[in-house]
């Protein structure tokens, strides 16, 4: 009976070790709103990208930690997972290692270039036409042209991540993705309809890789990235930011594209955003003004302004109106209608 009970001691300490060494966490947002465009009824819709996930890490001892991070995308309206044809855990699926050698990951997420950019964005980066992330701050740029209809733009599947650790303010981030193919469909480039450039289901032509180094020291930041995609698109960005007085944050980013491997005309594109945050109490001011000119082409515009009121630290209100002018399409011709104002209003909690 006495070795029984001192087993079970045993068992019961171990037990509590191991729980003392791993940490999961249940996390995500949701955020619904009404939105009106141009042209368009009043919509419920989201500002931010709606999230569940799971994140975690083990102590393996000796400074080394395991971690992963499963992350779903959903539609609150709905109950759906977003967009419906993407995958369950679109918008993370990483495992890894941590350590004194910085952090090596490997699975679904957002590339290198793609992480570092968005925080210079004055909307946070989030995927809402009111910001500027990803059609002017990126200048449109798609990380993924050889993935199925409807997905994101701005993740890799099938990649290995590298972040080192902060050093004097400074860190390096890097990804590169396998060529494999991922179900995609045609991508025509300088080919025909009949005969594509990428027929459906193709392997990327060169290794996917995206590379950035942020620097970050007091108010001061800045940031570098280049990114080369699947059909050996490139973009590169530099930006930075800073902090005059406590609740003011300035940014502005400078961005050039080139799709010449797969576009014949209109394949050069340079873009600029300057935006702001202004914190009063707890309310924050944001605003922003950008333009987009791809060669040959009219210059997109962008006037975006908002405020957001936090209710708590998890949970805030939101209001958005933006003007985008001088919209063209792939072909460089303006599209219709060219003008298009949109404006919102919802609530995102954080949990």
């Amino acid at each position: 009976m006495k070795k029984s009970l001192m087993a079970l001691a045993m068992f019961g300490a171990f037990a509590g070790m191991a729980h003392a060494q791993t940490a999961v966490q249940i996390y995500g947002n949701v955020d619904v709103g009404l939105i009106k465009k141009s042209g368009s009824t009043l919509q419920i819709g989201k500002r931010a990208a709606n999230t569940l996930g799971f994140k975690g890490t083990e102590d393996l001892g000796n400074g080394l930690k395991a971690l992963f991070q499963l992350e779903i995308r959903y539609e609150p309206d709905t109950g759906t997972v977003e967009a419906t044809n993407r995958p369950l855990f679109q918008g993370e699926s990483r495992v890894g290692l941590a350590g004194d050698f910085g952090m090596v990951r490997i699975g679904r997420g957002r590339p290198a270039y793609q992480e570092t950019v968005a925080a210079f964005d004055p909307w946070h980066g989030l995927p809402t036409p009111v910001g500027f992330y990803t059609d002017l701050t990126v200048a449109g740029y798609t990380s993924q042209p050889l993935d199925p209809a409807g997905s994101s733009n701005n993740r890799w599947a099938n990649a290995i991540w590298y972040n080192s650790n902060v050093i004097n303010g400074f860190q390096f981030n890097s990804t590169v993705a396998t060529k494999e193919a991922n179900g995609g469909q045609a991508v025509v480039g300088n080919g025909t309809p009949t005969n594509p450039q990428f027929p459906a289901n193709s392997e990327a032509s060169a290794n996917p890789f995206s590379i950035s180094g942020t620097y970050n020291n007091g108010p001061a930041g800045a940031m570098i990235g280049y990114e080369r995609n699947a059909v050996e698109s490139k973009v590169w960005t530099l930006g930075g930011s800073i902090a005059p007085v406590t609740d003011l944050r300035l940014m502005l980013t400078y961005t050039r594209q080139d799709q010449g491997h797969t576009r014949p005309t209109n394949s050069k594109t340079k873009a600029w955003v300057l935006g702001a945050n202004y914190a009063m109490g707890p309310g924050k001011i944001l605003a922003g003004y950008g333009q987009k000119h791809p060669d040959g082409a009219a210059k997109t515009k962008q006037l975006s302004l908002g405020y957001e009121y936090s209710l708590s630290k998890r949970t805030y209100v939101y209001l958005d109106a933006s003007r985008k002018k001088d919209i063209t399409t792939a072909s460089g011709a303006l599209a219709i209608p060219s003008a298009v104002n949109q404006y919102d209003i919802g609530m995102n909690h954080s949990f």
